[in-house]
């Protein structure tokens, strides 16, 4: 399939995405107004039609949420010259030329906060909180399957099922209402109860894939 075009999802939020076949998953890019900036996380390949999307506010920034992640964070950067920030803890196995790298503790745009995952895939695994907006974005520490709500990558892709359902249930303490993921359906609503849903317990199997804009 080809990728989608650029869809609002909520206020100053656009996403586009790709499908994937054999993970039967939406890959999702995402773009956040904060102000005056505009900042893509986590791109997917992009098309002529969400370039110039794109191209409205152009990007200042490009951040890739762990090292598996980098997809079109280089065609962001030569496209519109966007300082490209990476995680810290995986920044030493990225295949990409970035500008800095982003930790736990740190500040984007003066709104988005970094919240180190434990218990993710990768060491560096990052969450974006967006306090005033009540707006997580999380790369691989959640997927969005089913619809409406967050389940865990395979088993076989993390070190440590419990420790990763911990590392990301923990995020529910934000009150988020909103998640955004890089893979599978934003959950638009109740952000922090699909959160909490995946503290460590019985396994719980995901659904189908869903569809952009849901």
């Amino acid at each position: 399939m080809e990728p989608t075009d650029l869809v609002p999802v909520l206020d100053g939020v656009r996403r586009w995405s790709v499908w994937n076949e054999p993970r039967k998953l939406w890959f999702n890019g995402h773009k956040l107004r904060i102000g005056e900036v505009s900042v893509v996380i986590d791109p997917v390949p992009m098309t002529e039609a969400v370039i110039a999307g794109l191209s409205a506010r152009p990007p200042a920034l490009c951040i890739v949420t762990n090292r598996d992640h980098q997809r079109a964070a280089a065609q962001v950067r030569d496209r519109f010259g966007a300082r490209v920030l990476v995680p810290r803890g995986d920044a030493a196995q990225l295949e990409l030329a970035y500008d800095d790298t982003v930790d736990d503790g740190d500040v984007i745009a003066g709104e988005l906060r970094v919240i180190g995952v434990t218990g993710a895939k990768t060491p560096g695994e990052v969450a974006l909180h967006w306090p005033a907006r009540g707006l997580l974005v999380v790369g691989d520490a959640a997927i969005g399957r089913p619809a409406g709500a967050l389940s865990l990558l395979p088993a076989d892709k993390l070190p440590d099922v419990t420790a990763a359902r911990a590392g990301v249930s923990r995020l529910a303490d934000l009150g988020v209402e909103v998640v955004l993921v890089g893979d599978g359906d934003d959950v638009l609503a109740d952000g922090a109860a699909a959160l909490a849903a995946l503290a460590p317990g019985p396994a719980r199997a995901p659904a189908g894939g869903g569809a952009p804009g849901c």
